[in-house]
């Protein structure tokens, strides 16, 4: 079969695929010249050269079809050396492989009068359509573009169950009366985009549905609701526009603040952190949503506790990626590699501890949120506006304003001059227990989790074991309670380094979003930027 043709098929039917393509080659080479295609399970047509070097290049167009995004792969066919692919031919061979056939798709909840329009305006835009719904009269194909899809249902989750809902599928739901079961139903699937059209008073019924449901907070907080723009829209048309308008921005990596103004020095929004844990993920995820761009500059292998709820798992995870409440970091090699990262809307994160990269990134504000208890090299020379967390720094000479970390009555305040708090040695009181509520490691050596963040564990549980050359120590719990943090499996540790906390409240605290206090400790940083920045 001509691989052209197949991939004119594919791409008719919007079946995603990538052309890896010769663009280089030195030396011995099985081929100078050939193009290979590769779909998401694998499949192939043609060959490259057959061999090593073309399996490498399979696993990597279905990494990038996986990601969506284009690569170009290098290979050297010797047994030994930079990118070696165990072969004999000895000559080196440079691929790019470019991802096609990913058209935006895009499902419909309800084919009613809104979503009509918003059909009308997404087909000119490019996207392939799928209507539900469990009444016959909306799934007229006259009132849609051509080629739409539909499913109807005897009931609005039957429609939904026959729709293909991938991770990448934009999501409007916008039904008669059923939009209550309908979102919990579409918020079980991989889908990441989801707009509801709803009244502010409507979006608290949903969300106590979708906790009835198990749905968490922090999936429902992926949701925009109500969906589309403020731009005053009245009729479907205008909803329609003002859905397809936000929908829009969204695709092009545009930060949407509810056309608030926003902050900025000298047209520069760019905020630096040092640090990607959990606290200094709070004030992130609080910027990003004020519409700055954030950078995080943190460890090449940072030793953080609360894993799933700090951007540096970024550094950590396997896919270089990790989302919380709904806004994506992502690993950045490089500040080209960043700015390209901002640009799609999403959190860039470096393993830059040194901040080498400062000069290049130019941002208008800096943050330290270390947490180291002492001052790691920050000064005020950094950028315009330069904050600190907690204690080790002094407001007024080695950062503008400094934000108490400290529980009690004076979390979050701003300092402009002197210090915060020193440090107390001791964890913050919860319901009696401060020292007990944290995992010290009994011994040095490579930690192995037994449990996971999330689980119940009870009073003298083991909640992870240390590996040493002459077996393992384990670490149990003092009180019972919540895993609330546990650090990364395989981290090589030093006697008495934490390693977990556990928090006695139990099944009543959340673990998946950012916590009470990081996000206090947000609106602190959020204050000294607005007043900073006058």
């Amino acid at each position: 079969m001509n691989i052209f043709a197949e991939a004119a098929r594919l791409y008719e039917q919007n079946i995603p695929f990538a052309l890896a393509s010769i663009i280089e080659t030195r030396g011995s080479a099985p081929r100078h010249d050939a193009m290979l295609l590769v779909q998401e399970g694998g499949e192939t047509l043609g060959t490259i050269g057959g061999g090593m070097i073309e399996r490498h290049v399979i696993n990597e167009a279905m990494a990038a079809l996986k990601e969506g995004r284009s690569r170009t792969v290098k290979g050297s066919m010797s047994r030994a050396g930079k990118d070696a692919m165990d072969m004999d031919c000895g000559g080196t061979m440079k691929v790019h492989i470019d991802v096609q056939g990913i058209r935006p798709d895009m499902l419909l909840v309800g084919g009613g009068h809104v979503n009509r329009a918003v059909a009308k305006l997404a087909a000119v835009l490019g996207y392939t359509m799928t209507v539900v719904d469990s009444w016959e009269p909306n799934l007229n194909a006259r009132f849609f573009p051509p080629q739409t899809r539909f499913f109807l249902g005897g009931t609005i989750t039957g429609a939904i169950g026959q729709a293909t809902i991938r991770d990448n599928t934009q999501v409007i739901i916008a039904t008669n009366h059923e939009d209550t079961v309908a979102l919990p139903v579409i918020l079980k699937s991989p889908a990441r985009h989801i707009g509801q059209l709803a009244s502010r008073r409507k979006v608290g019924i949903l969300r106590e549905k979708c906790r009835e449901a198990g749905i968490s907070e922090a999936r429902f907080n992926q949701v925009r609701t109500p969906v589309g723009l403020d731009i005053g829209a009245e009729s479907p048309e205008e909803i329609a526009l003002s859905i397809m308008a936000e929908v829009l921005a969204l695709s092009k990596g545009k930060a949407l603040n509810s056309g608030l103004p926003c902050v900025s020095i000298n047209g520069n929004r760019r905020v630096v952190i040092r640090g990607a844990g959990d606290l200094a993920t709070g004030t992130a995820v609080k910027l990003h949503n004020c519409g700055f761009q954030v950078v995080m500059l943190d460890l090449p292998k940072p030793t953080v506790i609360r894993t799933n709820v700090s951007f540096a798992g970024a550094l950590l995870n396997s896919n270089e990626s990790i989302c919380v409440e709904g806004i994506t970091a992502r690993k950045a090699c490089s500040v080209s590699d960043a700015r390209r990262v901002l640009d799609q809307g999403e959190v860039a994160v470096l393993a830059d501890p040194d901040c080498h990269t400062l000069r290049q990134l130019k941002p208008a504000i800096l943050v330290d949120g270390i947490l180291a208890k002492r001052n790691l090299g920050t000064t005020r020379d950094m950028a315009p506006v330069t904050i600190a967390l907690g204690p080790g720094f002094s407001a007024g000479d080695d950062v503008d304003a400094v934000i108490e970390t400290c529980r009690g009555h004076s979390l979050a305040n701003v300092i402009y001059q002197c210090e915060a708090l020193p440090d107390t040695g001791k964890p913050g009181n919860i319901l009696g227990y401060d020292k007990e509520r944290v995992l010290h490691a009994p011994c040095a050596g490579r930690v192995l989790p037994k449990a996971v963040i999330g689980d119940l564990v009870q009073e003298g549980q083991i909640i992870a074991v240390i590996e040493t050359g002459e077996g393992e120590q384990p670490v149990t719990t003092r009180i019972s309670g919540k895993v609330r943090g546990l650090i990364t499996a395989g981290t090589s540790v030093t006697e008495g380094f934490k390693v977990g906390d556990i928090d006695p409240r139990g099944a009543s605290v959340e673990h998946t979003t950012v916590s009470d206090k990081a996000r206090a400790i947000a609106g602190g940083v959020l204050e000294a930027i607005l007043k900073l920045s006058r």
